[in-house]
């Protein structure tokens, strides 16, 4: 009978031959076939001196938990001491970002037989802006994948209709690319200071030039439109007003350019009633 005290990957990991274990990804996480030791987790009552002994390692934490290396052939009989709860096995770390494209299922939408990639629809985003030089909103020959940039924090040149901020070409942000950071950003002097906006973008539409296509986002071969909200005030973010426009001029200029358009908006607020309608 399975030992209820040890988990169930960790008994199955026993219980396995070496060739099954070999062929897994998850039963020898924690196993060091050199010096044949395991790695474990421990959960524990009563003193941390009790957790050690003759070839066994123990690292108390905190809440009652301990990391403890210790022959696999003493598991058995530790996990017989009084003051052991229960002992688990490590679990591999996943980088966060892949699992997440795993598990939202755009891996296979972007590998599948149709290969949605974003190609000839717009990608728009109302955020902090975005960092224009990043190459994961480059195009192959370093040009901007970005059509339109308004700023709303930056007097100047507002976009037509709109009284506040500057607008900015491709035309303009390619000047700016070839130019360089330092005088670049002298020409568009936009920036990302959060890099909120950057990073959600990336998510959205990044097409991973950076990671060498391994961190590349949903449509990455949209193009970008994006829109940088006026500066927060104090103990707060930019205003729903702000956030309005910015829509609004996305909207306009998906209708201009008679393209399709998905918005990307991560603010957001719990204003207002919650009252359930009767």
């Amino acid at each position: 009978m399975l030992d209820q005290k040890i988990d169930n990957l960790l008994n199955l990991a026993m219980e396995a031959t070496p060739q099954e274990r070999a062929k897994s990804e998850n039963l020898n996480v924690g196993y060091d076939s050199t010096v044949k030791l395991w790695d474990v987790i421990v959960k524990y009552s009563g003193p941390e001196s009790d957790l050690g002994g003759d070839g066994i390692q123990a690292v108390p934490l905190l809440g009652g938990y301990a990391v403890v290396t210790l022959p696999e052939t003493e598991i058995d009989a530790y996990s017989d001491r009084q003051q052991v709860e229960f002992i688990e096995k490590p679990k591999r770390l996943y980088f966060e970002t892949l699992q997440a494209k795993e598990a939202s299922c755009i891996l296979p939408v972007q590998a599948g037989a149709n290969g949605l990639t974003g190609e000839g629809i717009l990608v728009g985003v109302v955020d902090s802006g975005v960092d224009y030089f990043h190459p994961d909103f480059r195009n192959e020959d370093g040009s901007s994948r970005i059509l339109r940039l308004w700023d709303q924090s930056l007097d100047g040149k507002p976009p037509r209709g709109y009284v506040t901020g500057t607008e900015y070409t491709k035309e303009e942000i390619d000047k700016a690319l070839a130019l360089g950071e330092t005088e670049g950003r002298r020409l568009v002097p936009s920036r990302d200071s959060s890099g909120h906006g950057t990073a959600v973008l990336g998510i959205a539409a990044g097409n991973g030039r950076a990671s060498g296509g391994v961190n590349r986002g949903v449509a990455y071969k949209s193009d970008l439109l994006v829109v940088k909200m006026g500066n927060a005030r104090e103990n707060s973010f930019p205003r729903t007003t702000e956030l309005m426009e910015g829509i609004d001029y996305l909207i306009r200029q998906t209708v201009k350019m008679r393209r399709p358009i998905a918005i990307n908006i991560s603010f957001g607020n719990n204003y207002g009633s919650h009252e359930p309608y009767n």
